[in-house]
């Protein structure tokens, strides 16, 4: 039985083509969404963007016929505008002068028209789902870009037992897939089911305290290449910092993509920071020629026009957290570091000075390629599917892009951890063999005493 999907503003400004994915059955535009697409068309940045391409999907299909009557469209469903319904009845404390309500009344005219046929709500707006619970219209969000929960327990890495009298032979020749395996809760042996660049702890199978890291690449597990490296002077402090550092020192050739996800406190943006000023600063052959920072507190849809100052000195505020780090990395001694603040901010200044360091807004990210450039999306969680695509289509030659963040603090509305682009970006990239990525644990977190005892307390 074909259904009816009422679509809602906020799907479309996230994904246009959403009008085009709900296969044979009858999509349904209200009248107050397209005021709002009207309204939003203007705009700079992703908002106002998709809002176009909504608005000309709209208009390829009005060309093929009466949008108010219904066109068919090519995957077998129909798309119309409905402007009707203005006197279906709400409860009195939601007032027909909201865009929402009056969605709402569409919704419950259609349902109330025509009994038998299933109308559904889709929205990404949590409080409109709810208001349609109320009102007894069934409602949910956009599923198409969401992520499955397998894919968002993937990790990035996994334990597998090898025979002993092959371990110590694995560090110098590598091993098969074939030749590794892993145990069941039973302790019965059962074939691995291993991805292409996902990180290996190698244990022997006559005594655990013997294991070896590697990483799957072909059919073969590898040694890692850069365990014993120390970039700028340090030095990993656990298991997923190992193989954090190989995927962040493999050359942007090898590894053009790194996807690191994590709570607080695991060292992403510090180690990050590492490897980049290692490749750049230390690096004789200068191995990128700078290391280009964003995140997306400014981003695409964001309009930072009326802040005092230049660009540096508006997205100053939200790159707080950048300066945090280096100045760990510039002064590596403790209980020196901050005693003469000075000399500190002037390591600082002579980084961003020198053009090795650069910080933008990722609203001028749009329509450029990259070159050769280390680039590092902070907080990527609070990006859409739709921005994360963005971002990496635009990498150019010899370009890394790192896309680090943590799904479970996501700030952004209409967004959640299984809706955003960082979680997005893994499940797609997930096995491909340009794409790297690890997910950090709880128990990898190095802040402070302070910090590991509150994630496991709060």
């Amino acid at each position: 039985m074909q259904k009816t999907y009422v679509i809602d503003t906020n799907v479309l400004i996230q994904a246009p083509t959403a009008i085009e994915c709900f296969e044979d059955n009858h999509v349904v535009i209200p009248l107050v969404v397209v005021e709002e697409l009207d309204s939003l068309k203007k705009g700079e940045g992703e908002i106002g963007a998709n809002a176009r391409k909504a608005v000309r999907i709209l208009e390829k299909y009005r060309t093929l016929g009466d949008l108010l009557l219904g066109v068919a469209m090519d995957n077998g469903g129909t798309l119309r505008i409905e402007k009707n319904f203005k006197d279906v009845e709400l409860p009195e404390d939601l007032p027909e002068s909201k865009s929402d309500n009056r969605i709402l009344k569409v919704c419950k005219g259609l349902k109330e028209k025509n009994p038998n046929e299933e109308v559904i709500l889709v929205t990404k707006d949590l409080v409109l789902r709810l208001k349609g619970h109320i009102v007894g219209i069934k409602a949910q969000d956009f599923q198409r870009e969401q992520i499955s929960e397998d894919d968002a327990n993937y990790t990035g890495r996994c334990e597998v037992f090898i025979p002993d009298d092959e371990l110590t032979g694995f560090m110098k020749n590598g091993t098969d897939i074939q030749n590794v395996y892993q145990v069941d809760e039973a302790g019965n042996r059962i074939d691995t089911d291993l991805v292409e660049n996902e990180f290996v702890i190698l244990k022997s199978d006559i005594s655990l305290k013997k294991t070896v890291l590697g990483r799957v690449s072909g059919n073969r597990i590898v040694p890692l290449e850069y365990q014993n490296y120390k970039p700028y002077g340090v030095t990993p402090r656990n298991v997923g910092q190992y193989f954090m550092q190989e995927a962040l020192m493999a050359d942007a050739g090898k590894a053009p993509l790194v996807i690191v996800q994590g709570m607080a406190g695991t060292a992403k943006t510090f180690y990050s920071l590492v490897v980049g000023l290692e490749k750049t600063y230390n690096c004789p052959t200068r191995e990128y020629r700078r290391i280009l920072i964003c995140r997306p507190n400014a981003q695409f849809d964001d309009d930072i026009g009326f802040l005092p100052g230049d660009e540096q000195e508006k997205i100053a505020p939200l790159m707080r957290p950048i300066i945090d780090n280096l100045e760990q990395i510039l002064d590596s001694d403790e209980e020196e570091r901050y005693k003469n603040e000075d000399e500190l901010s002037g390591k600082i200044s002579e980084i961003f000075d020198r053009e090795i360091i650069q910080m933008e807004a990722l609203n001028f990210i749009r329509g450029r390629s990259i070159v050769k450039t280390y680039l590092i999306i902070d907080e990527a969680q609070n990006m859409t599917p739709n921005q994360v695509k963005g971002i990496i289509t635009r990498a150019g030659k010899d370009t890394k892009i790192i896309l680090l963040g943590d799904p479970n603090q996501i700030d952004k509305p209409f967004l959640d951890e299984k809706t955003n682009g960082l979680s997005y970006a893994a499940k797609h990239m997930k096995g491909s063999p340009l794409c790297w990525q690890i997910v950090l644990s709880a128990e990898e977190c190095e802040r402070s005493n302070l910090a590991m005892d509150a994630i496991n307390r709060l």
